[in-house]
């Protein structure tokens, strides 16, 4: 197939936007040289093709978002309570081996993980399926262990809105 032919159209019009964006303006001469600017980092740079055969659960995706959602509120109370509290919270790097084999749902967890305030995905290991995660106040194994647990059910969550089977429970 031709580079062209390749070209993840999305991207393109995603990139001619931020391009209108960054310069302030919709014009014509601004959409075309942004466009032209997104056909020219696409060929340059060209993104991996994911193979996304999963189905979209809409029931699971909402308690995906939800309990996502839940876990920020929460997450950001707990942060402040450490970050008030006298001394010097005990952190941990926790490692998270994952049940998926996809790369599109170790990617998503890892930015679900991250996203949600007290822990950062510190490295993704594509070849196992780890994520190795730091974790904000992790004085205790039974911490270190709730962390890798939280994981793993967000792991669950994910697979259970975008899999094409469902994650044996």
């Amino acid at each position: 197939m031709s580079r062209l032919r390749l070209l993840q159209w999305p991207v393109v019009l995603w990139l001619a936007l931020v391009w209108c964006a960054l310069w302030g303006s919709v014009s014509p001469k601004i959409l075309l040289s942004g466009a032209l600017v997104g056909v020219a980092v696409c060929l340059v740079f060209p993104l991996p093709r994911l193979r996304a055969d999963g189905v979209v659960r809409p029931w699971p995706l909402l308690v995906l978002l939800g309990r996502f959602l839940a876990d920020v509120v929460v997450a950001s109370v707990r942060v402040s309570v450490t970050t008030l509290r006298p001394g010097h919270p005990r952190s941990a790097i926790v490692q998270v081996d994952l049940a998926t084999s996809s790369d599109l749902v170790l990617t998503v967890v890892a930015e679900l993980i991250s996203l949600v305030p007290g822990a950062v995905v510190i490295e993704a290991r594509r070849s196992t399926h780890t994520l190795f995660l730091h974790v904000l106040d992790a004085p205790d194994p039974a911490a270190v262990e709730h962390s890798r647990a939280t994981a793993l059910a967000q792991e669950q969550r994910v697979l259970r809105a975008f899999a094409r089977k469902e994650p044996a429970s």
